[in-house]
């Protein structure tokens, strides 16, 4: 093998065993071990403290990815203090994803504008940095997604994935009606989760008002029985972002 000398060394090395992204790190920590005379182990622990750690980076990076959310939004974008009061006080203890840890719901409801989405998603972004795996849909998406496997005879194995998921947020519960057979294929669904598996559904509708889309008064009481169990209930009922946005936008023109 020839090399430049030992720098070329270590990124030959370093391709073949599959981490060619030390030699990125290599000029400066060399650079930096020379001027503090660093011991080779410390050399190399530093050099593979950085490959950890963007190992990790990557990893949360990839589960934000899969999750599937239509956009990033961060818990440090919330304008806090234009949140419904309701969701003010609850946000500090939303936050430490504890629910998520013990397998709780999270029903974020009220008129549209008011961040509901906003909210769960970046919930829905904390828990893809801490390490859990999430999966970001639209309720009319996942019936859609339902009703395509059944046909195809694979419903078993989408039943198995979300399962598996940590959190799921199911977002726009409540903007499109469901008939009866509708109705159980995602009641059916959503109780594979339910006491054991951390779900977030965001609604326009209150729970009172869940009969408007579901027909079936017996399937409607199941499904919001099952989902309210031990549930985090936020009421997001407030001014809209958008109409204040829109409000003031044509204020300056």
């Amino acid at each position: 093998m020839r090399t430049g000398g030992e720098t070329d060394a270590l990124k030959f090395y370093a391709r073949e065993l599959r981490i060619p992204s030390i030699c990125d790190d290599i000029p400066e920590v060399a650079s930096a071990a020379a001027e503090g005379n660093w011991t080779h182990t410390a050399f190399l622990l530093k050099l593979l403290e950085l490959e950890v750690d963007r190992r990790i980076e990557n990893r949360k990076m990839q589960r934000v990815k899969r999750a599937g959310f239509p956009q990033l939004k961060y818990l440090q974008e919330l304008q806090r203090s234009e949140l419904p009061e309701e969701a003010r006080a609850l946000l500090p203890e939303l936050e430490t994803l504890d629910f998520v840890k013990e397998g709780r719901n999270a029903v974020l409801y009220g008129n549209p504008g008011t961040g509901k989405t906003h909210l769960a998603t970046a919930l829905g972004i904390k828990a893809c940095m801490e390490g859990y795996s999430v999966m970001f849909t639209s309720v009319p998406h996942l019936l859609t997604q339902i009703r395509e496997c059944r046909s195809q005879m694979t419903l078993r194995q989408l039943e198995l994935r979300f399962e598996r998921f940590d959190l799921v947020v199911c977002d726009e519960f409540g903007y499109v009606s469901f008939d009866k057979e509708g109705g159980e294929l995602l009641f059916n669904h959503l109780s594979l989760r339910a006491g054991k598996r951390s779900t977030i559904i965001t609604t326009n509708l209150a729970f009172s008002r869940w009969n408007e889309i579901i027909k079936d008064k017996v399937l409607c009481a199941a499904l919001v029985d099952r989902l309210t169990h031990k549930a985090f209930l936020v009421n997001m009922t407030g001014e809209s972002y958008r109409v204040k946005e829109t409000l003031n936008f044509s204020s300056k023109n």
